[in-house]
């Protein structure tokens, strides 16, 4: 095997599999490896390309017929949030988040679980041990983190920390942005709208960090499981063009390229 080789990375295409997101229609994926000392670099490659991670794996759809799931990655400097969304932030005001090194915990299996019997009991993941859950979190090769929110408590104010864990997102720190790779929260309680509040908290860390994006991976325009991102605007969605900006107008336009 000559050095060349062992340095590009090799890219595989999955047989055709029901779609999981949109009814009658059948999804292929082409994905590589992601590691060794420039597994970073490609993710960052990759992702810019539409990619999105799983473990140590960089996948994308390949559909036959279909381009329904985009990617997008919302603006995080321009983004303003909506009156709906600042309800959710004042909802949230007594949670808080606190980044960790990408370490499983029995404490968050325990939410993970609970989450999956709720909300996704008949999903691909629904059978997931705890192993399963510590390799999803552990079996990374690029810089990853842990974001656990929790309720605050009477002591937060001094020692930073929160009480009950209500959520937690599964988090890659890329070289423009934050990509949100699995998010899940406490199913009890969903009235928080936690999903959403992760995604604003997300936004809120990539600006400060001075991270211009903050990746959703695929929108999916009529599908109830992912229609949600096109929200969260302003945003680029990635056409065969390049990536395209779309604002509160839902006006399209061209972006600068990287």
């Amino acid at each position: 095997m000559t050095q060349h080789s062992r340095d590009t990375p090799q890219f595989y295409l999955t047989a055709p599999s029901p779609c999981p997101y949109l009814p009658g229609r059948h999804e292929r994926k082409v994905f590589t490896h992601l590691v060794g000392d420039k597994a970073g670099d490609l993710n960052d490659l990759l992702t810019h390309g539409g990619f999105r991670r799983s473990q140590s794996i960089a996948y994308r759809p390949a559909c036959d017929q279909c381009r329904a799931c985009v990617s997008v990655r919302v603006i995080a400097n321009e983004f303003k949030p909506s009156r709906n969304f600042r309800k959710i932030q004042a909802r949230n005001a007594d949670v808080i988040g606190e980044q960790r090194n990408a370490v499983p915990t029995s404490e968050q299996y325990s939410v993970f679980r609970a989450y999956l019997d709720q909300r996704h009991r008949h999903g691909g993941m629904a059978d997931m041990t705890v192993l399963d859950y510590a390799m999803m979190v552990e079996d990374s090769h690029v810089e990853t983190r842990i974001i656990e929110y929790r309720r605050r408590g009477p002591d937060t104010g001094i020692t930073g920390r929160g009480e009950d864990l209500l959520a937690v997102a599964l988090t890659d720190v890329l070289s423009d942005g934050l990509s949100m790779v699995y998010s899940f929260f406490e199913p009890g309680e969903e009235s928080r709208s936690l999903g959403t509040f992760m995604i604003l908290d997300h936004i809120a860390r990539a600006r400060r960090l001075g991270l211009p994006y903050v990746y959703l991976g695929y929108w999916i325009e009529g599908s109830k499981k992912m229609d949600y991102k096109g929200r969260y605007l302003p945003q680029q969605r990635l056409a065969p063009s390049g990536w395209l900006r779309v604002d509160a107008t839902g006006e399209t336009m061209p972006e600068p390229q990287d």
